[in-house]
């Protein structure tokens, strides 16, 4: 999918931040639509679905993990929130409903296109068994890893953590949604698991485990794997 094929439905309630996305995304080519409110929000993505909405998350008639909570019953569609320094409680809110990423205002023009660029990205690619990124190449389904040609030997658990991240490449997985998928309910505050297993995971698939290029956390939210080519 282009970006100029790309129309962005974006859902802010200040004037100054909806002008200022506004020529962000019109000068890097997409087709921009606006809503101020939730029910704004959810009447323009019933009618007329965007391929792809940002999202803030303090709206007047609700905040965005509402909207986000009704779009997810019925859509897909990708998601980026917009989030104001620390909300760090709220992103987990939004991460855990659905959404595919987070930007913090304020925020970075070239960080804002690369987060909407990966999402839609991702949305094409979905259903590729194979993930690669840099020299890492996970098999989904034939649950293998090599990185620069090499196999990687990771243990069940590790693979299911490195697969878990590269369903979403470049989407960050919430601390919360990693347990649950991995270990199962009653798991989610476990989360000195993760720092354990994630580090054996670095071990074995980074050249230098002290400064990953793969496997990256977003202390106290969640992990990422990398969408570089």
């Amino acid at each position: 999918m282009s970006a100029g094929a790309s129309r962005v439905l974006v859902v802010d309630d200040e004037p100054q931040i909806v002008r200022g996305l506004r020529v962000i995304l019109q000068n890097a080519g997409y087709r921009v639509e606006e809503a101020t409110t939730k029910r704004e929000a959810l009447d323009s993505v019933s009618v007329r679905p965007p391929d792809a909405i940002v999202l803030d998350l303090v709206l007047p008639d609700g905040d965005g993990v509402d909207v986000l909570d009704d779009v997810r019953r019925w859509s897909q569609v990708p998601v980026v929130v917009l989030s104001a320094v620390g909300d760090e409680r709220q992103k987990v809110r939004a991460l855990d409903a659905g959404a595919d990423d987070y930007v913090t205002k304020p925020f970075g023009t070239e960080e804002l296109l690369a987060r909407l660029r990966a999402v839609l990205r991702r949305r094409a690619d979905e259903g590729d068994p194979v993930v690669r990124t840099g020299e890492l190449k996970i098999d989904l389904a034939n649950r293998s890893v090599a990185r620069a040609g090499q196999e990687v030997h990771l243990t069940p658990i590790e693979f299911d953590l490195l697969a878990a991240l590269a369903e979403h490449p470049g989407r960050l997985v919430t601390q919360r949604q990693l347990l649950h998928e991995v270990w199962g309910p009653g798991y989610e505050d476990e989360t000195h698991y993760l720092r354990v297993h994630f580090a054996h995971v670095r071990a074995k698939i980074e050249a230098d485990p002290s400064s990953p290029r793969y496997v990256i956390t977003e202390p106290g939210i969640g992990y990422r794997l990398t969408g570089e080519q």
